[in-house]
């Protein structure tokens, strides 16, 4: 008397899984192709009214990414290192005529080291600081209070 070898958990979930589920449905293979090719035409072909509402998204679509494309002249400096903001700053510079480099807080000396780096190091290219500008903000803190916060614009230029 020879036993059965004992199925496996997979192949006792699978026969379960395959007990419960039953085909609602005819396979896609034994359905008649005219079913399906009604459904596609029906679904694929855009009316008149459908084709002129997307000219005009495709053109503030357009607009939109002009807006983008163009050089962001401002760098705000917050809590990246250094390099992060000399070689976007250097980006800007290659493009844009003037580059304001902009910070508030304790970020501020961020800034500085951001400009003193870029005169600096790349003194065979002829970057200069040509305005700087300090001010502070008055901001709400977390507890509801006043504060004021010391801010400083850069603005670095090319010869």
């Amino acid at each position: 008397m020879s036993e059965q070898p004992k199925p496996t958990d997979a192949e006792d979930i699978l026969s379960e899984f395959n007990k419960d589920v039953q085909p609602k449905e005819k396979p896609i293979s034994e359905q008649p192709n005219e079913s399906i090719i009604e459904d596609t035409q029906t679904t694929t072909t855009p009316t008149v009214e459908e084709k002129e509402p997307e000219i005009e998204s495709k053109e503030k679509i357009e607009s939109k990414e002009d807006e983008s494309d163009k050089p962001r002249d401002i760098i705000f400096v917050g809590k990246k290192p250094l390099m992060t903001y000399v070689n976007a700053t250097l980006t800007q510079l290659s493009v844009a005529p003037v580059v304001t480099i902009k910070s508030r807080g304790k970020s501020i000396t961020q800034a500085v080291d951001i400009s003193q780096f870029i005169m600096k190091r790349m003194d065979t290219v002829g970057y200069f600081i040509k305005d700087v500008r300090i001010s502070s903000d008055s901001l709400k803190s977390n507890d509801g209070k006043s504060r004021n916060v010391s801010t400083i614009e850069i603005d670095m230029s090319h010869k």
